[in-house]
């Protein structure tokens, strides 16, 4: 395999999309040493293999961890593997269809619906603030702040605490980094540990006092005899505010760079010649926030004349399935008019993300309110990269209006 791909590398990380295409020129699956994995960077493998059902999340379902060849985590990170390993995000069938039902019954299209005062009002605010301010850096001043309010408020976790939701958070996704260190792992513990019990301390609250929230609404799903247990609903939470931001975050601000980068469009959209949600999907699309999803093969599959036995693992390359030029006509190519736009940001198959729905919302809502309001806003400043590969985005993206 070409050791280009090197996802420690700043290099790399700043640019991976002609490492991408030459991947998909040299095959179909590609072995990388580095993290012991085969890497599938074509976009017709990684919408097929989401949707295969002998690969998945966990093996925990069907193999102990011996039976699978795979050594054990070390006991002292069990307060994060119990968190994580109770969500619905590392979860296979049956207990992933039970809780997807149950967390479904609290997260309907109506309370999405819902919420888009909510959202539009939080927008605004933010926005209002940056253009009293002259600028400042858009990641930390509105891309940030908007759905970690948006979800807090959701979930009914009162506004003195909402302070402590991003710390924790950035914390537990470390873990989901390539190979993540002994710091990494013992910080994401420590958030485990604190943020679940922060977690069930509120859930006692609303068990005695229900609200309009949806920790109220976890606490009340029932449907055929079932209800989720206190883990279950802890590390429900726990994801929701995990998947319910990082994407939106690192899309606000790596679509803004690409803008930045694309005055043409910028100025087509702002004149509204493109609508703002095909332009979303392509910002979506260009730069992915989640480079990297990944599973475990629970029975040997064959791709492309390779076998790829029980017990290994996959990476499923989804910033280069998105450049796909097999699946999108010039795909290195920004086009905020295209209109057949499959991407696959938000997974496939049984795994596809249930927030979708409100994070279009939320990023429709943040561009709007800054395409409008600032219609001078531009970079001040050339930004960095963060150093994550699998989560991407930028450390901070400072502008002026």
């Amino acid at each position: 395999m070409d050791a280009a791909f090197d996802p420690w590398s700043p290099a790399f990380v700043a640019n991976p999309y002609p490492v991408y295409a030459d991947l998909r020129a040299q095959g179909r699956t590609h072995w990388f040493e580095g993290s012991r994995q085969y890497l599938v960077p074509h976009h017709a493998d990684v919408s097929a293999l989401l949707r295969d059902r002998r690969l998945g999340r966990t093996y925990l379902h069907r193999f102990t961890h011996e039976e699978f060849g795979r050594t054990p985590p070390p006991p002292e990170h069990e307060p994060f593997h119990v968190l994580n390993g109770n969500g619905l995000l590392d979860l296979e069938a049956p207990d992933h269809t039970r809780i997807r039902r149950l967390v479904s019954k609290a997260f309907t299209p109506r309370t999405v619906e819902r919420l888009k005062p909510t959202v539009e009002r939080l927008a605004a605010e933010l926005v209002d603030g940056l253009l009293a301010r002259g600028g400042g850096d858009l990641l930390g001043e509105v891309a940030e702040p908007l759905p970690v309010a948006v979800i807090a408020e959701m979930l009914g976790i009162p506004a003195a605490d909402r302070h402590l939701l991003r710390p924790w958070s950035a914390a537990i996704c470390g873990m989901f980094e390539l190979n993540p260190d002994d710091g990494t792992a013992r910080r994401a513990v420590t958030a485990s540990e604190e943020f679940s019990a922060y977690l069930r301390q509120l859930i006692g609250v609303r068990r005695r006092q229900p609200g309009e929230d949806m920790i109220s609404a976890l606490i009340a799903a029932y449907d055929e005899g079932d209800r989720l247990t206190e883990q279950e609903m802890v590390s429900t939470c726990v994801l929701l505010l995990n998947a319910g931001h990082e994407a939106t975050v690192n899309t606000t601000v790596n679509g803004w760079w690409t803008l930045f980068r694309h005055p043409e469009q910028l100025a087509a959209l702002r004149r509204g010649d493109i609508g703002l949600s095909t332009a979303v999907e392509e910002l979506l699309r260009y730069d992915t926030p989640l480079q990297m999803f990944e599973r475990w093969v629970l029975d040997d599959i064959e791709i492309g004349g390779t076998t790829i036995p029980r017990g290994s693992e996959v990476a499923l390359l989804f910033g280069s399935a998105n450049r796909d030029p097999a699946r999108f006509p010039e795909p290195d190519r920004l086009d905020l008019a295209r209109a057949d736009n499959p991407h696959i940001t938000f997974g496939a198959g049984i795994h596809y993300c249930l927030g979708a729905p409100l994070a279009r919302l939320e990023l429709t809502a943040s561009f709007g309110e800054l395409l409008r309001r600032a219609p001078g806003l531009r970079l001040a400043k050339e930004p960095e990269w963060t150093g994550g590969y699998v989560i991407r985005g930028l450390r901070e993206l400072l502008v002026t209006t």
